[in-house]
C-alpha cells in the first residue's frame, strides 16, 4: 500500500463530502466502535484518525501484542465466554507457552498468527498493519456504501451494462421488452435481498 496517511486523507476527505460532515465529526456519523471491533485499533485512535490528527506511532511488536489481546477481549466462544490462552493456541496450532512467548515479545510466527486471524475472520494483515493502514482498509467498504447511497445508478455504469446498452438499437422490440422484464425482475426490491448488503 502506499503511504498509509496519505491514503486515510484522501479517504476522509471523500467521506466528509459524502457525508456533509466535517474531519471532527465524521466520528459522530460513523460507527467508531464498529471500525474498532474490526481493526483491533482502541476507538479513541480510531476517532483521533478519522478527525485528521495524529496519533503516536506503535512498534510492530506493540501492534501485534496490543491486536492478541484485543481478540481475547472482543471475541467470544458460542457460550459468551472469553476464549482462554489453551484455545488460542489450539486455535493457532501451537502451545500455551508458545503463545504466552508471542504475547511477551509480540512476535508471533505468521503461520499461527494466520490461523488465528482466519479463525476469527479478520481482515488480512489484522495483526500487523499500522493503524492508518488498518483504518484505511476498513473503511473501504463504508466508503461504497456511501456512494452507492449517493448515486444508485453507479452500479450501472459498468463495461457489461455498457456494453449491453450498445447492443439495444439493434435488438428486436421483443427482445427489448424481454430485457426490460429481466432488469426489473433482478432490480425488483427484495427484503431479504437486503439483509445481504
Amino acid at each position: 500500500m502506499r503511504d498509509a496517511p496519505a491514503s486515510l486523507a484522501e479517504l476522509r476527505q471523500r467521506l466528509e463530502e459524502l457525508t456533509g460532515q466535517p474531519g471532527p465529526r465524521l466520528a459522530e456519523v460513523l460507527d467508531v466502535a464498529d471500525l474498532s471491533y474490526r481493526t483491533g485499533i482502541p476507538t479513541e485512535t480510531v476517532a483521533a484518525l478519522l478527525a485528521g490528527r495524529s496519533v503516536p506511532e506503535t512498534s510492530l511488536s506493540d501492534r501485534v501484542r496490543q491486536r492478541l489481546d484485543f481478540v481475547r477481549e472482543t471475541r467470544r466462544r458460542p457460550d459468551g465466554k472469553r476464549y482462554s490462552l489453551d484455545e488460542l493456541a489450539r486455535i493457532a496450532g501451537t502451545s500455551r507457552q508458545w503463545l504466552s512467548e508471542w504475547r511477551r515479545s509480540g512476535l508471533p510466527s505468521l503461520e499461527h498468527a494466520d490461523r488465528i486471524r482466519r479463525h476469527f475472520g479478520l481482515p488480512a494483515g489484522f495483526f500487523t498493519a499500522d493503524e492508518a493502514e488498518a483504518l484505511h482498509t476498513a473503511l473501504q467498504p463504508v466508503l461504497r456504501d456511501l456512494e452507492a447511497k449517493a448515486d444508485p445508478l453507479a452500479p450501472l455504469r459498468t463495461p457489461g451494462f455498457y456494453r449491453l446498452a450498445r447492443r439495444a438499437p439493434h435488438m428486436s422490440p421483443r427482445k427489448l421488452r424481454a430485457l426490460a422484464e429481466w432488469a426489473e425482475m433482478i432490480t425488483e426490491r427484495n427484503p431479504a435481498d437486503e439483509d445481504d448488503v
